[in-house]
């Protein structure tokens, strides 16, 4: 079992940053590819970022390439999402996942197989 915890959600206005954290607990944490997801209310979770076990190797959905920024820290067990010039419809609760090291960068929700509960990121117009 991996638990997976986020932090960092909160309310910005159109055009600043948040920082997204995941902290993970249970098996190791180096073992697993990661993955940023979202999801709105009636709509499907969308994929938004993910990084190998290394994280050498990042991905980043169209949408959100050059602003966004996927990184993690194996030593503290923790995966960041680095956002900046942030826009109205980048609002949703964002979810961190992980999966097997050889699902790295899927944009398939079923391939992970952890999940966080999810924070909320609103930004304002």
């Amino acid at each position: 079992q991996v638990q997976l915890v986020e932090s960092g959600g909160g309310l910005v206005q159109a055009g600043g940053s948040l920082r997204l954290s995941c902290a993970a607990s249970g098996r190791t944490f180096s073992n697993y590819a990661m993955g940023w997801f979202r999801q709105n209310p009636g709509k499907e979770r969308e994929f938004v970022a993910g990084a190998s076990w290394t994280g050498h190797n990042t991905y980043y959905t169209d949408s959100v390439k050059g602003r966004f920024t996927i990184s993690r820290d194996n030593a503290r067990n923790t995966v960041y999402l680095q956002m900046n010039s942030l826009k109205p419809e980048d609002t949703a609760v964002y979810y961190c996942a992980a999966a097997r090291a050889y699902y790295s960068g899927s944009y398939y929700p079923n391939d992970y197989e952890y999940w966080g509960q999810g924070t909320q990121v609103t930004v304002s117009s």
